[in-house]
Order: C-alpha cells, then sequence, then structure tokens
C-alpha cells in the first residue's frame, strides 16, 4: 500500500467525528466514549492501599479530559500535536498508576490499554503497533525489576492488554475511513455522472437544435419569397420529426442508453448540411470502422459538421473516413482558431477513451479541419 494504507507510514487518519452526523449523534459518541472510562475508573478506586482522592481529584479527570478530546477531535488535529496528546495520556496513565500503588503497579495489564487505543486511532498505524511494543516490553522489565519471583501470568497478561487495544481500534478506524472512501468514490460517481450527462446532451442537443434551427429558417426563407409551399412544408415536416428524434435522443441520454450510430450520423450530417446550403462529401459508408471507434467518430462527426454549420461560413464540407481516423473539412473563413466551448473537450474524453486523440485548426490552404485518430 505504499505510503497510503494503512500501515503506510505517513498514512495520518485525517477527519473529524466530532463534526459528523447529527448532534444527537455527536452526543452518543461522547456517552458511549465516557461508557469505557467506567473500567479503569472503578480499578483504580478499588485498588487496596490507593489514594482515591488524589486519582479523583486531579488524575482521572485530566486522563478522561484527554481521552475524549484525542477520540473526538483528535483526527483533525496536526501530527505534533496529536503526537503532544499521546504523550500526555500515556504520562497520566502513569501517573494514575503511580499514585494507585506505586511504581510496581506500571507492570500490570490494561495501565497504558487507553492511551495505546488513542495512539491506534491518530497515529499511522504502524506507528501505533510499534508505541505497544514498546510499552509492552517496558511494562514487562518493570515487572522483572520488581521484587518477588515474576508473575508469569502477569506477564502474558500484558499481551492481549497491548494487543487488544490496538487491533480493535485500527478495525474501527478502517472501518471508517472504509466509510469514507465508500462516500468519496458515491460523490467522484455522481461527477462522473453529471459530466457524462452534460457531455451528452451536448452532444445531442447541439446537433439536432442547429439542424432544426437551418430548416426551419430555410422554410421561412421559402415562405417569404413566395416559392414552393410543398418544399417549406416537407422542410417543416423534416423539423417536427428531428423534434420528435431529440426529444427521443435525450430520454436515452438521460437512462445512459443511447448507442450513436456512425453511418445514421453520415446520413444525418448530408441533410443537415444540404439545408444548410453546404455541398457535402461523404463516404460512402462506414462499415470498415471498428466497433470500438464508431460510438467516438459518431460523435466527432456530428461535433464537426455541427461547428461548420453553425461557425465556418463554409460552402464545402468534406468528410474523409479512414479505419482509425476521421476528418472533418471545410473551406469556410469564419474559423481561424479551434471553436470554444465544451465540444471539442467532450470530444477529447471520449477518444482519450479508446486509446485516440482529437486533432483542431485551421489549415493552410484555408478553412478549417476537425480529425480524431488512433494510432
Amino acid at each position: 500500500m505504499g505510503d497510503q494504507g494503512v500501515w503506510g507510514r505517513s498514512a495520518w487518519p485525517v477527519w473529524n467525528p466530532a463534526r459528523a452526523g447529527s448532534r444527537t449523534a455527536r452526543v452518543r459518541a461522547v456517552v458511549v466514549l465516557s461508557a469505557f472510562l467506567l473500567w479503569p475508573l472503578s480499578e483504580m478506586l478499588g485498588a487496596d492501599g490507593g489514594r482515591p482522592d488524589a486519582v479523583v481529584g486531579v488524575v482521572m479527570p485530566l486522563y478522561a479530559a484527554g481521552w475524549l478530546i484525542a477520540m473526538t477531535t483528535g483526527p483533525s488535529l496536526p501530527p505534533w500535536r496529536r503526537i503532544v496528546l499521546v504523550g500526555a495520556l500515556v504520562a497520566l496513565a502513569g501517573a494514575a498508576a503511580l499514585v494507585q500503588n506505586g511504581p510496581a503497579y506500571l507492570g500490570h495489564a490494561g495501565v497504558f490499554s487507553f492511551a495505546l487505543a488513542v495512539a491506534a486511532w491518530l497515529f499511522p498505524a504502524l506507528w501505533a503497533v510499534l508505541l505497544g511494543l514498546v510499552l509492552g516490553a517496558a511494562q514487562a522489565l518493570v515487572q522483572w525489576a520488581a521484587p518477588g519471583p515474576i508473575s508469569w501470568g502477569l506477564v502474558g497478561g500484558l499481551v492481549p492488554a497491548v494487543v487488544i487495544p490496538v487491533s480493535v481500534t485500527l478495525l474501527i478506524r478502517l472501518v471508517v475511513q472504509l466509510g469514507q472512501a465508500r462516500e468519496e468514490i458515491e460523490a467522484l460517481a455522481a461527477a462522473a455522472e453529471r459530466d457524462r450527462l452534460a457531455r451528452d446532451l451536448h452532444d445531442v442537443l447541439g446537433h439536432s437544435l442547429t439542424t432544426i434551427t437551418v430548416k426551419s429558417g430555410l422554410a421561412r426563407r421559402v415562405l417569404e419569397s413566395g416559392g414552393d409551399p410543398e418544399r417549406a412544408l416537407a422542410e417543416l415536416r423534416d423539423v417536427e420529426r428531428l423534434s420528435r428524434q431529440a426529444h427521443g435522443e435525450v430520454r436515452l441520454t438521460v437512462s445512459g442508453r443511447r448507442r450513436p450510430s456512425l453511418a445514421a450520423e453520415l446520413a444525418g450530417a448530408r441533410a443537415a448540411l444540404r439545408a444548410a446550403g453546404i455541398t457535402a462529401v461523404l463516404p460512402p459508408s462506414a462499415g470498415h470502422v471498428p466497433a470500438e471507434l464508431a460510438e467516438p467518430f459518431a460523435y466527432v462527426l456530428r461535433e464537426g459538421v455541427t461547428n461548420v454549420i453553425r461557425h465556418s461560413g463554409a460552402t464545402r464540407c468534406e468528410v474523409l473516413l479512414g479505419d482509425s481516423w476521421l476528418e472533418v473539412r471545410d473551406d469556410g473563413p469564419g474559423r481561424r482558431a479551434v471553436p470554444p466551448g465544451n465540444g471539442l473537450s467532450g470530444l477529447a474524453e471520449r477518444l482519450r477513451a479508446v486509446g485516440g486523440r482529437i486533432e483542431a485548426g485551421p489549415l493552410p490552404s484555408g478553412g478549417f479541419r476537425l480529425r480524431a485518430s488512433r494510432p
């Protein structure tokens, strides 16, 4: 996992549990965390020979406050403050043990369990494990140096006292991080779907509305000039058909079921260019284009023809089609640079998905060229 996973050296967990969820959820979290403090409090108050007044009055309130602060707001702190916070908790745990029963109690299991849990919550996982090993070894040395025979039962109890708080807290932390990752994935998926929808609607509606505009204008000019009404009616029928077709394409686009056909786009380009009064030179078929390139090439053709009609002022448009490339050329003077908008960026994304690229720019002899190709 390198430096990013739960075992990464620099994998400092970053989130703020105190700000997550509703106020009721935050209060509930604080109550649950406070309940964990009942065990060390009862242990210290019930110890023989201890000094409960000192523990309750000084050490335990500080220890409890440090525990709650560390578990609720610690992951939002910078690393050096987390180190200070964990160090303070280790010192308070040691002080509580000394106040309770003297230096010998430092070797008892569970003295540093809460501090280790905080370390597993705030530190990179490897750091928490190493801290647990160091503290466990130090407690074993305290038991070995204590007068009298070594109690192997107490020594054995150090293992679960170190392993349990560290491992359980790391598992909880992993669950939280997985929840965060799921939320991030959902947000990224929603953003990707919005981008797809915006790109597809641009491609669908841009061409359809341009063709409808051209045909409506042609029908208006025919009627205003007193020309053939049947021709005007034919253009208006095309407008009606295109409107219905665009409506259906929008529904398919929203549902993600629209799959453009390169052959259909060639036929549509011929009709749109003819309606705009632009001479169209198109390939007779598109059957030789590989299946994985047919769909992105269909979008390129649609966008290219739309831009020719809207921006170029051309009288001639030529479409060249090979096995792994497509070009849309015009002879218009209207474009000296790449036209603005989202069309070309959307086409570039589609071509990148199949290992291709987009080139667009003016031709040396005049006019404009849009080329899609895959090496």
